[in-house]
């Protein structure tokens, strides 16, 4: 039974856009990804809802700055980046902390994330439930990924039946 849902930050919940520079938090344009916040409002009361990011410029604190940009900051309980972690995703350590951090065994997590060898190899290693995102409908093999979905809006009837 899934009792936790860890969602990768950019291109998994907030837009990132390539062209922009520096913390997300300063740029000129935020966005949602489109029925990520659909998708939260339908989980947030039946998951602990966690946020995790390697995010090369962002620290904890400048993630949540960006997520009250579009009031994303709301739905999680919990909020992770990998500088203040001290491990990087695919690293399995990174998966185990957030999982010992949140007190629900890794075996009761599901990763939701939008790049497959970051999100998904350390997660499912870990023995976290996985979910690929897969906006772009990208062509491969994603042998460690539970389910791959295309909208965020496929989500809940993803986790909810596991």
């Amino acid at each position: 039974m899934i009792k936790a849902l860890i969602f990768d930050w950019g291109d998994t919940v907030m837009r990132d856009f390539p062209e922009k520079e520096g913390p997300m938090y300063l740029w000129d344009r935020v966005g949602w990804i489109p029925n990520a916040e659909l998708a939260l409002q339908q989980l947030y009361n039946k998951y602990i809802i966690v946020i995790a990011t390697n995010a090369g410029q962002s620290d904890t604190q400048a993630m949540i700055r960006a997520l009250e940009r579009v009031g994303a900051e709301r739905y999680f309980r919990y909020f992770f980046s990998s500088k203040d972690l001290g491990y990087e995703k695919p690293d399995v350590r990174f998966f185990e902390t957030i999982a010992n951090k949140i007190g629900v065994k890794p075996e009761h997590c599901a990763m939701i994330g939008n790049l497959y060898e970051k999100d998904i190899t350390g997660a499912k290693q870990c023995g976290m439930f996985t979910v690929l995102f897969n906006e772009k409908q990208t062509e491969g093999d994603y042998p460690l990924a539970d389910k791959v979905i295309c909208g965020m809006e496929e989500l809940e009837g993803i986790v909810t039946s596991y």
